[in-house]
Parts: C-alpha cells; structure tokens; sequence
C-alpha cells in the first residue's frame, strides 16, 4: 500500500480471482508488482501454486472489474472466484482440464524422429533424418508451436519482469538460428554444425513438464476438487408425488430430503425421522462414525456408513459448515507464507542473472577453446538448465497441501502465515473449562448461607435469571439445573457483565443480584465448607443479593477423554504447557495434576491472561494460545498463534490464527505436528531448488549438460518439488 493511500474500513472490500497464464514465480511477481501500484489496492498476492489472487482494495475507487482489467494489461486473466455458490468457488480454484492437448500431443508426435536419432547415437548407429528435414520440423515447433513461450516471453518483459520463458526463448531460437546458418553454409559437412534435435527437445520436454505441473497443481495440490466430491449431484426429494430423485441445484431451505446407507448427505438439516451412524471425519476429524436420530443436526457432505435418515434441509452450498470450510480453505491456500519472501526476492533477480551467466558462459568458452560450436551450445544449455519454478512453487505447495491435510483434521488455519508461525511454538497456554475439560459442567453440589431467608430453589431461581443471557459453560449449568427442577424463570434487568468475574441484574421484589466469583459478589465461603474436597475440585459460583451472600454452587466439569493423551504428545514435541484459567486455585491444581501440567495459574481475568502471555513472549517464547470463550479472546490476540474451538464465542473464533473444529486439544497436537511437517518440506524443497540451480547452471556451463538435457532436468525440477510436497499427505502426525 502506497504510504499517501488511506481507506476506512467502510469501503475496504476484498476479492479472489483464478489467474490463467501464470509459468513461473516471476510471472506472480509482476501481477503483484503491478496491482500495488495502483490508486486503490491496498494489498495484493498472488500464490503461483494456487494460480490465485487476493487483494484488498478501496470499493469507492475500484470494482472487480478493474481489477480484471489491470490483471490483462501484465498479459494474464483474472477471473473472479465467487464465493455465492459452492461449486464455482471449487472451479476457481481447481479448474479441471481435460487430457494432454493437441498442442502438446503434436509437439511430441514432432519430436520422435529426433528421439530415435538421438538413441541411434547413443548406440553408434546413424539415425538421424537428413538435416533438411531436420530444419523443416524443427521450424514448425520453433515458428509455430513454440509461440506460447515468446508471447508469454515479450508480455514478460513489458511488464519488467523476466520470466522462465524468456529463457526458453532465448535458448531454443539461439541453438535454432546457430544451427540453421550452419545448415545453409556447410552443405558437406551440415551434420556436425546443427543440433535442431536440441531445440524441439528443450520445448518438448519443458511443454510436458509444464503440462505435469498444471496437473499435478490443480488435481493434487489443491483440496477444493475433493471436498466438492462430498456433497451428491442428486438427492431424493419428497414431493406431492412421492420421493422423487432431483439435481442438488433444485433443492431449497425447507425441502425434505432422504439419504440412505452408503450416501451422502446433502444440505446442513435437521434429522425429522429414522437413524444412521454418519461420518463427519471430513469437517471434524472425528474418526468415529456418529448416531444421528429425529432432532439431531446433520451435515452436508456426512457419508451414511448404516442406517436411513430424512432430514429437512436448513442451508444449502456456501452456506453449509461445508461451504464454509471450502471458502476457509480457499482463502488459507491463496496466501503466502513469510518463508516464501526469500524465493520471491531470488526469482525478481532470477533470469536477467542467468543470462548474464550464459552470456559469459559464451564468451568465455570461445575465448578459451575458440570453438564457437562449444559455446553456442553450452551457453544455450545454461539457459535451459536454470529454473525459477521450483523455487516458486518451493514455499506455496507443501503449504497448500499442509493447510489441506489440517482441514481434513479439522484445523482451519487462517492463512499461511499462521501454519508457518505454528511451527515454531515453543509453548502452548490452555484455558481449562470446556478446552480441557467437556465444556459442560455440572452443579454437584449447592450451599445455603444460614442467615438467608431464601431456600435452595429459590436461590437456584434467582441464580437462573441473572444468567440468562450468559454464554459461560458455569452459567448454563445453572440455568440447566433450574430447567431440570422445572422452575418458574423470573425476569431480569439491567443485566451486566464483568468478563471471566461473574454476572449482576436487577430483580423485582429481591433488588440487586451477583451471581460469580467469590471475589466478584464480595463474599466469602466458610472455611469449613471449602475443606470439603467436592468444594475443592469444583468452580465455586457465590449469589449474593444486595450484596450479602445467599448461596454458592460447586460446579464440576469432567476432563475430556483425549485430554492426558493430547497432553503427552504436546510435551513428546518438546513443547512447555501451560493452564490459565479464571477457576480458583483448587480446582485448576486439580486438573494440572491429572494431566501432568507443572506450570498453572489461577483465578485469571482476562486482562491478567493477556498480560501473561506477553510475559511469556517477552521470554523469547513462541505462544500459542488455546480457548474458546469471550473471556480468552484478549490473551488469543496477544499470542503468536491461537487456535480458537469452532461454535465457541465468536470474538474468540474471529480472532484465532485458527479454528479447533473438534473441541479437543489433540487437535493442537495435530496442527503443531503438520506445521513442522509441512515447514520441513518447505525447506526441503528450498533447497534442492538452489542446490539444482547451483549445481545444474556450472555443469552446463562446463559442458557436461547438453541443452536437451538441461531441458528435461528443467522440466523435472518443478515436478519433483511438487511430489516432494504431496508426500505430506501420508507423513506421520506422532
């Protein structure tokens, strides 16, 4: 953003767009280059593994539309990826292609000649077509089917930036024209001047694994194809003539819909009859199956493993959880890690490097061997042999496949930055109620102070009330256990909260009531009832009317199943845990305990657990901050990365790094575990781009690297970064 640009956040809007054309990094480079100069954008990124665009521009000064425009002008097409349904938001970013296209079909059909003359070489034999014939193919691919590159090339270089095609370009018309002069002057002695075979192999081979790459991007890559797999092209609808089987695109909110054992479900609904076990795994990364009956939510994209259900219909393609992780993912995938800077800056400087290199490989071959045959040629291999797009697609791939495998574990990470940031934590800070433990604690047992003139249900009533509008896992304990004794609710006002304290409202006929910590209402338990070792273990939540003690609650929460195994997998990662929580002493004691947590806080207001995670990062510790409530949204926003559990509040959710869909805290250990996975292959990947490079452009140079040689090792350098990239699909998370 240019620093006399200013927008408010009123007429701040963003959008997405599948780029077409894109070679290389560089190519991604100059989109970028050329959006941030103009009067509007504010930001823009392009990630050259996705073939996306995200900016963020002034509504008031632009529209889409310029934007598409602006995109044509660097020589490629933008095209907007809608995020209203959910099949096009998948075609925006997977868009299928069909089988190996004619063009490149013929180019290879061109070169066989040229491939069986190349092994009759090899094994001493003359093979070769007469060197006529020879120029006449060789020009139809270099006059004709090698277009794409120079007009990719020139394109490139009106918008200042110099591309990978350049280098073909350059390259392959070099060896073409050398070799053409040679054929016309030396009549006799042709066959020892010309090396067309070199030019048709060098854009057959760098044609293919362009081909591969586009492939491999758009159909392993990318998560997009696969999660719109989830949901049927057609669905058994009731109708006023029966059940009749309809297109998804015809069904509505409201339709009643059937799936049976083996299908899967269409739309987010609400089951109205029969039973089946369902696996949501995709969305949750719940491995069990779960038992859905009348009443219950279903979710679009559930494989009915046993079992019929009909369901009414609720929302229906963006608007489904599975809509939601699609257009997550989509946006997670799109952006950049800060790791991929260092790519990006090489391949700004990439190519006009590596012809200054060839340049001087020339020169200086010549001058020392005076053979300008030997150095045509070893200049052209270095040409060939340099590749920016294995260190373009170094950084964007394994995090495309690293934020695809956490959705399929049901972790949304917010973009790149943060799965990359992930994997440098240090230390993981836990809020204990419903991170912990299940999130739905109970009253185990109930106080009346002597004095009061109230009983316990009274109390229990009066407690309800405040309460009301309270979405605290303790606040809705209470206010289940009124229901369950079947209370009359009595009507509050003036109600206010004091976040992570407690809550107080007015009453008629009984005046001001506190309902909350024992701090917060102003009161003390008795010393005997605390000695008691259910008070002890459990959250202590005083009423106090007219700010005299009424009654107090205990109200305990049991630990979740996976939270001692989740724990032992953060620490076998040599990660500090730590618990925050605003419960009291005994019962966040209690806890640690059980799962071997030394390091614990207690009795923690919100801003004393922000305060405490920025000592910690004062420390040089990397924080991670896990909750899922009001009270943990200043600390989640201090932190490095927080991870926020999905249908907590939404303050939380919106200001996580990213969404915990399964509530558990394995799912932290799964997350931290596919962060350092993923940034393992990132710089794996880095590096043998530079090591290629490095190695590959002085062998050439020296001659041990034929241009048709250098083409094929070009084209299998982006390829093999790719597939080093999809082995995170299978790595191992423990």
């Amino acid at each position: 953003m240019n620093e006399n640009q200013h927008t408010t956040a009123n007429t701040t809007a963003t959008a997405r767009f599948a780029i077409e054309g894109m070679d290389c990094q560089a190519c991604a480079n100059r989109i970028e280059k050329v959006l941030r100069r103009q009067q509007g954008i504010i930001a823009a990124d392009v990630n050259f593994a996705s073939d996306e665009l995200q900016t963020r521009f002034d509504s008031k000064l632009l529209s889409t539309n310029d934007i598409v425009q602006m995109v044509a002008k660097t020589g490629f097409k933008a095209i907007p990826a809608s995020s209203t349904n959910i099949e096009a938001l998948a075609d925006a970013q997977s868009g299928e292609h069909a089988g190996i296209s004619w063009r490149l079909a013929i180019i290879w059909l061109i070169a066989i000649p040229f491939i069986i003359g190349m092994l009759g070489m090899l094994l001493g034999q003359q093979w070769m077509l007469p060197p006529l014939w020879q120029f006449i193919l060789a020009s139809i691919i270099q006059l004709g089917f090698a277009w794409p590159f120079y007009n990719s090339a020139i394109k490139s270089l009106q918008g200042g930036v110099a591309n990978m095609d350049v280098l073909v370009s350059l390259g392959t018309i070099a060896i073409w024209l050398y070799s053409s002069v040679m054929l016309f002057n030396q009549h006799n002695h042709a066959h020892q001047y010309i090396y067309f075979e070199a030019s048709v192999m060098v854009i057959a081979f760098v044609s293919l694994g362009k081909y591969l790459e586009q492939r491999t991007k758009k159909q392993s890559l990318n998560s997009m194809s696969m999660l719109l797999q989830l949901t049927p092209k057609m669905v058994r609808k009731q109708t006023a003539n029966g059940w009749q089987q309809v297109p998804l695109s015809q069904i509505q909110a409201g339709d009643i819909l059937q799936t049976n054992a083996g299908n899967r479900i269409a739309a987010d609904g609400i089951v109205s009859s029969g039973q089946a076990w369902c696996d949501e795994s995709y969305l949750t990364g719940e491995s069990k199956p779960l038992l859905k009956q009348t009443g219950d939510k279903v979710l679009a994209g559930a494989l009915l493993s046993n079992g019929s259900i009909t369901y009414q219909a609720q929302t229906l393609g963006s608007q489904t959880l599975l809509g939601d992780m699609m257009q997550a993912l989509a946006q997670a995938q799109g952006s950049k890690a800060p790791i991929a800077r260092l790519a990006d800056k090489v391949s700004m400087v990439f190519v006009p490097t590596v012809v200054a290199i060839a340049v001087l490989t020339f020169i200086l071959n010549y001058w020392l061997s005076s053979d300008f045959n030997q150095a045509i040629t070893r200049g052209v291999a270095v040409l060939v042999i340099a590749c920016p797009c294995a260190l373009g697609l170094a950084t964007p791939a394994a995090m495309m496949v690293g934020m695809g495998r956490s959705a399929r574990y049901g972790v949304w990470f917010k973009d790149a930055a943060s799965l990359e940031r992930s994997s440098q934590v240090t230390t993981v800070v836990l809020d204990k109620t419903g991170t912990l433990t299940n999130g739905k604690p109970q009253i185990i047992a109930q106080w009346r102070a002597p004095d009061s003139n109230l009983n316990s249900q009274k109390i229990l009533q009066l407690a309800a009330a405040v309460e009301q509008l309270t979405t605290h896992p303790l606040a809705q304990a209470i206010i289940q256990a009124a229901q369950q004794q079947q209370l009359p609710a009595l009507t509050a006002s003036h109600s206010h909260s004091d976040i992570g304290q407690g809550t107080q409202a007015q009453i008629a006929g009984y005046g001001n009531i506190k309902v909350g910590n024992p701090a917060y209402c102003g009161c003390s338990i008795p010393q005997e009832l605390m000695e008691q070792e259910v008070w002890q273990i459990a959250s202590i939540v005083v009423v106090a009317i007219n700010e005299k003690i009424a009654g107090a609650f205990a109200i305990a929460d049991a630990l979740k199943e996976d939270s001692v195994s989740a724990i032992q997998r953060l620490q076998q990662q040599h990660i500090d845990i730590q618990i925050m929580s605003g419960d009291q002493h005994s019962v966040v004691e209690h806890i640690a305990k059980q799962l071997g947590i030394s390091h614990y806080q207690a009795q923690m207001n919100p801003r004393a657990k922000a305060e405490a995670v920025h000592l910690l990062m004062q420390q040089g510790k990397v924080v991670a901050m896990v909750g899922d409530g009001i009270n943990d949204a200043p600390a989640l926003a201090a932190a490095d990365v927080s991870f926020a559990m999905y249908g907590g509040a939404d303050v939380a959710t919106n200001t996580a790094s990213a969404t915990l869909m399964r509530h558990s805290v394995t799912q932290v250990a799964d997350a931290l575990a596919l962060a350092h996975a993923t940034v393992r292959v990132v710089k794996q990947n880095l590096f043998f781009a530079f090591f290629y490079n490095i190695l590959g452009i002085p062998l050439a140079a020296i001659g041990w690297l034929s241009p048709v040689i250098a083409g094929a090792a070009m084209a299998m350098s982006s390829i093999s970064v790719l597939l080093n990239a999809l082995r995170l699909r299978k790595s191992r998370l423990d």
